[in-house]
């Protein structure tokens, strides 16, 4: 009887077989990368393919300080490293130590040939981009009705709207048909004057998603007259879809939660408007009660009849003090009247005539100061206190000093 090997034994003999062999320990092989995946670990997962084959291939975060560039799908590379067995799995894959750029792949050219032509056409233009609605009731899908992108939107529009309303066209999104399928759900939904739609599937390889680079699908997209969210892949898968939506999604999920909005949150949003509307309201009132007793008492002081009061009190207040004024100045002048009475009855002739004197005046009544204004032989006459007497010079005598 042949002899037994456990699996292991079996794989461990494969990998030695591998190891001696000098030309798969330091080779270089060219091919398009495929189902790239950049791994938390700092690790590179990819597939390198041609037109008749494919071989897994892995660089280790150790050796990416000789990647000049970000490694992507449809890229045409050329790996150079070796080839081993993965005893685990029991799988030979390539081990990358080197990665240089050799041009771009088959799809990768028709992607870029296509986007130049869509994007000189106008299509990826900001004007046709049709604003997303904020408050959308009505949600449609172009996916397949399997898999974890429906699944996905469903969960997140059940968690944060229960009342919008999902409509499913499924479609295929992978294979030669996909692209009449995507297509075609994209033109029934948008005769069904639905809010938004949402078009997308899964993560993938650049094949996976290629219905989604399909000339016929960014025409529906473009075509459409519902607003469109694309989200196909993961966030750093880009598809020609993406450029010609109206809002591209990274993920299935990201497009769920921009189509629909958050009704607990609009809900509380709805309940924080309401208090501070009403805290408005409240202030407002307050302030307008306040400009009526404000008013009201500006009204009372401009009153007609406050103010004829305040007339007639100011006309008291005048009527007082012009008569107090006239009472002081009555009494400034008689008492000046009586000084100038006073001094005046001292200079007066009559008091003097009064006390035994008189005074001497011509016939005309003209005053005699002077012997010298009086000749011998002229009359004149002397006043006193009880009459007057006319008499004749007869001697003129003038006292010598």
């Amino acid at each position: 009887m042949a002899s037994v090997y456990s699996v292991s034994q079996v794989n461990a003999y494969i990998k030695n077989m591998f190891l001696q062999d000098f030309a798969l320990s330091r080779i270089s092989v060219r091919g398009e990368v495929s189902n790239c995946k950049y791994h938390t670990s700092g690790h590179i997962y990819f597939t390198l393919k041609d037109g008749g084959s494919a071989i897994s291939a892995v660089m280790f975060a150790g050796n990416r300080g000789g990647l000049d560039f970000k490694l992507q799908e449809g890229q045409q590379v050329v790996a150079s490293g070796s080839v081993d067995v993965y005893e685990r799995d029991g799988r030979y894959q390539l081990y990358a130590r080197q990665i240089a750029l050799d041009g771009a792949g088959d799809l990768f050219l028709r992607f870029q040939k296509l986007r130049d032509e869509l994007e000189e056409m106008g299509m990826f233009a900001q004007e046709y981009k049709q604003p997303i609605p904020r408050y959308a009731r009505t949600v449609g899908i172009v996916t397949a009705s399997t898999g974890a992108a429906i699944r996905d939107i469903m969960n997140i529009a059940r968690r944060r709207n229960p009342y919008v309303q999902l409509v499913l066209c499924p479609a295929l999104v992978q294979g030669e048909q996909a692209k009449y399928s995507i297509a075609k759900g994209i033109e029934t939904l948008d005769a069904m004057g639905l809010d938004v739609i949402i078009v997308g599937r899964g993560g993938g390889s650049i094949e996976d998603l290629w219905a989604f680079n399909e000339e016929l699908v960014a025409r529906a997209i473009f075509n459409c007259r519902t607003p469109v969210i694309s989200a196909v892949g993961h966030e750093t898968d880009v598809t020609i879809a993406d450029y010609v939506a109206d809002l591209r999604a990274p993920t299935p999920s990201a497009a769920a939660e921009l189509a629909v909005f958050d009704y607990w949150q609009f809900e509380e949003q709805l309940r924080l408007d309401r208090e501070r509307l009403e805290r408005a309201m409240d202030r407002t009132l307050e302030r307008k009660r306040f400009q009526v007793r404000d008013f009201e008492y500006r009204l009372k002081l401009r009153h007609p009849e406050r103010q004829l009061n305040e007339k007639r009190q100011l006309l008291a207040d005048w009527e007082d003090q012009l008569r107090l004024l006239m009472e002081s100045r009555l009494e400034n002048h008689r008492h000046r009247l009586a000084l100038l009475a006073g001094r005046l009855s001292g200079l007066s002739p009559l008091d003097k005539i009064s006390s035994g004197y008189g005074f001497v005046t011509d016939i005309q009544g003209k005053r005699l100061k002077s012997v010298t204004q009086l000749e011998v032989g002229d009359r004149f006459r002397v006043h006193l206190a009880d009459g007057s007497v006319t008499a004749e010079t007869v001697e003129k005598m003038v006292s010598m000093k």
